[in-house]
Parts: C-alpha cells; sequence; structure tokens
C-alpha cells in the first residue's frame, strides 16, 4: 500500500518553503515604501497568492495527480509537454538562485569560498532527496524546530533594534510590492500538486500547505524589510552580522536555503515524468541539483525580479485555465481539441500579464491576469460546446 503524506507533514513541508533566503531578499525590495505600505503590500499579495496555490494544490489532492498531470487535463498530454518543460527550466533556475544565494550570504557570514558552501549546501539538497519525502518526517521536524526557533531570535532582533531611515527612491510602487509578494506563492503553483496529491487528507492538507506557507513567507517578508529599514542595506549576510547572529546566522541561512531548494530540484523530477515516462524521480532531481550547484558556482544570480515576473506570465495564466476547467466547467475540457483551445487561451493571459507589468494597479497584474483569463476560458469552452451540440441537432 502507497504510504501518504499527514496533514501535519505536508505543514512542515511548507514551513520549510516559506523560511527562505529568496523570501528574505524579495521583502527586502519593499524597504523604499516603509514598513506600514510595505505591510499592506505583503498581506494584500500573499493574501491572492495564496488562495490560489490552495486551488492549484486541491486540483493535485482531490485528483490524485501530479502537478503536470493536472495540466494535462486542460491541454492534452502534447501540451503539457511544453509547460513541463518549462517548468524543469524554471525550477533549474530557482535550484541555481537559491543555492546561489545560499552560498554567498554563508560566505558573508563565515568567509571560506562561496563556491565551497555551494558546494556544501549542494550536498545537503542531495542527502535531501535520496532520503525522500516519504521519509523525512522526523529530519524536517527537527530542521524545522531548529530554523523556527532561529527565525524567532533573528525577527526579534530585528524589530527590538528598529528605527531604521526609510529613503522613498521611487524605485518601487505599491502594486509592484504587491506584484512580488504574489510572485512567491505564483512560483509554487506549478509544484504544489506534486506534495499535496501524496495527503491522507486532501482538503486539509491543502488547507494546512497554503496558510503554513503564507504565514511563514509573509514573516519573512517583514524580516527581510525590517532588516533592510534598521541597517540599511539588502545584503543577508550583513543583516545577519549587524544582529549579533553568527553561527546561529549561518544555521539559518544554510538549512533554510536546503530545504526550500529540496522541494525545487524533487518537483522538476516529478514534472521530467510528463515529458518521457524514461525520466525517474530522483536520478532527474539530482541532476538538477548538481546543475544548480555549477549554475550557483559559475553564473552571477543577484537579481531575480525580471525572472519572478517571467514565471508569473507563463504560469498565472496557466493555472487559471486550468482552474476555470476544474471549478468552474466541472470538466477536463469536455473532450474536445483541450490542447489547442487552452494553448490559445494560455498565449492571450500570457500576453495581457507582459502589457498589465507596465499598468501600475495596487492589486498587481496576476489577479486581474487570472480573473480575465479563467472568464475567457469560461465564455470560449461553452461557446464551444453549445456550437457542437447545434452542429449535433
Amino acid at each position: 500500500m502507497e504510504k501518504k503524506t499527514s496533514t501535519f507533514n505536508n505543514a512542515l513541508i511548507w514551513f520549510g518553503a516559506g523560511v527562505s533566503i529568496a523570501e528574505i531578499l524579495t521583502g527586502t525590495c519593499l524597504a523604499p515604501l516603509g514598513f506600514g505600505k510595505g505591510l499592506l503590500a505583503t498581506l494584500l499579495g500573499h493574501g491572492i497568492g495564496c488562495v490560489l496555490l490552495f486551488f492549484a494544490g486541491l486540483m493535485g489532492a482531490r485528483t490524485g495527480k501530479s502537478s503536470m498531470e493536472t495540466a494535462a487535463m486542460s491541454f492534452g498530454n502534447r501540451g503539457v509537454a511544453l509547460f513541463a518543460i518549462l517548468n524543469v527550466v524554471q525550477l533549474i533556475g530557482w535550484t541555481g538562485i537559491m543555492i546561489y544565494d545560499g552560498a554567498l550570504a554563508a560566505n558573508g557570514a563565515w568567509d571560506i569560498g562561496s563556491w565551497v558552501w555551494a558546494l556544501v549546501i549542494g550536498a545537503l539538497i542531495l542527502v535531501w532527496i535520496l532520503i525522500g519525502i516519504e521519509n523525512l518526517g522526523k529530519i524536517n521536524v527537527i530542521a524545522m524546530t531548529l530554523l523556527f526557533g532561529l527565525t524567532v531570535i533573528l525577527c526579534v532582533i530585528i524589530f527590538r533594534n528598529g528605527g531604521g531611515e526609510v529613503v522613498d527612491d521611487g524605485s518601487i510602487s505599491f502594486g509592484g510590492a504587491v506584484e512580488l509578494s504574489v510572485a512567491m506563492p505564483l512560483s509554487w503553483f506549478p509544484l504544489i500538486s506534486d506534495y499535496t496529491r501524496e495527503a491522507e487528507k486532501p482538503f486539509r492538507a491543502t488547507m494546512a500547505s497554503a496558510v503554513t506557507y503564507g504565514v511563514v513567507s509573509t514573516w519573512m517578508f517583514l524580516i527581510g524589510m525590517g532588516a533592510a529599514i534598521m541597517t540599511g542595506t539588502g545584503d543577508i549576510a550583513e543583516i545577519m552580522l549587524k544582529a549579533g547572529l553568527g553561527v546561529a546566522g549561518l544555521l539559518i541561512i544554510i538549512f533554510s536555503t536546503v530545504t526550500t531548494t529540496f522541494m525545487d530540484a524533487f518537483s522538476a523530477g516529478v514534472s521530467a515524468g510528463s515529458i518521457s515516462r524514461f525520466l525517474k524521480t530522483k536520478p532527474v532531481a539530482v541532476a538538477v541539483t548538481v546543475i544548480g550547484t555549477v549554475g550557483a558556482i559559475v553564473f552571477p544570480m543577484d537579481d531575480i525580479t525580471d525572472f519572478l515576473y517571467l514565471i508569473g506570465s507563463v504560469f498565472a495564466p496557466m493555472i487559471a485555465v486550468m482552474l476555470a476547467d476544474f471549478f468552474l466547467l466541472k470538466r477536463d475540457s469536455s473532450g474536445m481539441a483541450a490542447d489547442w483551445v487552452s494553448f490559445l487561451i494560455w498565449l492571450a493571459g500570457f500576453a495581457l500579464y507582459r502589457w498589465l507589468l507596465h499598468v501600475d494597479i495596487p492589486v498587481g497584474s496576476t489577479l486581474p491576469d487570472m480573473l480575465a483569463t479563467m472568464i475567457l476560458t469560461f465564455l470560449v469552452k461553452n461557446l464551444i460546446v453549445r456550437s457542437k451540440k447545434v452542429h449535433m441537432q
């Protein structure tokens, strides 16, 4: 009998996803708004993103399918291959970015060479992968307890010492800050079903996953924003040093990077199975980790803002089509040419998202793009179904 994951284990997995250097770094970008506006943008963005993340995960939880398998219900087997390839590419990118950021930050705390830290982090991710998601329960409890304690200490130090000066240099608007906050949960849309599909209790596990991630990611954003305001810098290593954390800060950097990046590499392996049945999860996950580690050593990856927006433009309309099919139309495209109809709607959603990036909307680009794409999906597919019925009469 296949081993299922408990609601608690799903929550732990998404706690690990939320405790991330990338989240803290993105939070530092909101500092020019000041703490009040930055807090509002963070809460609004995560609220939007995590509601959508819940529904994306619920599809996999109810059907027992991976993220790319649920995408096949809307885009067909040929169409989903494209998104599986794009997903694997973005996950390789995320793996490299996370290892790069973690290694750079760790080296700032203990200067032995960023490439050494990249190898250490990459090796630990491989250990997580080889242990396997089904057997990570006790290890995750220990790692998450450690991370929770350390991040509480970091949070207390930062906000107790507050009082930094905010200089609004116009580098980010409120709508842009909301979109960055949405972009982090959005980046998990093509992954969440890879984990919720294994849940013992689908609804509870999905809810626990989305809520846990939302709360923890918001917390990381606020730590990053508060630290940037307090120290006047977005450099994680400098923030840790100014907070006086030393070894504790180093442990936060390493374990938060490992627990988050493991999920990227593992899901790349799951998605690869939608490209070819000969591609197996663990070997691909190992390969992705190795490629990401090499990339982190060789290439500079300091600014991920454009990368986040690219992910949004690809996967927000994809998930919107899937949500409309699953929850509104109550069917997997009604057996009609799912791949080309859904793909054309996705293209329209993609173009709309890219255009919306140049429009300052208080709720960001993701929500209006997904709503418009869902409405378009509902109208077009209903029209096609009605046309078929007329021709059959």
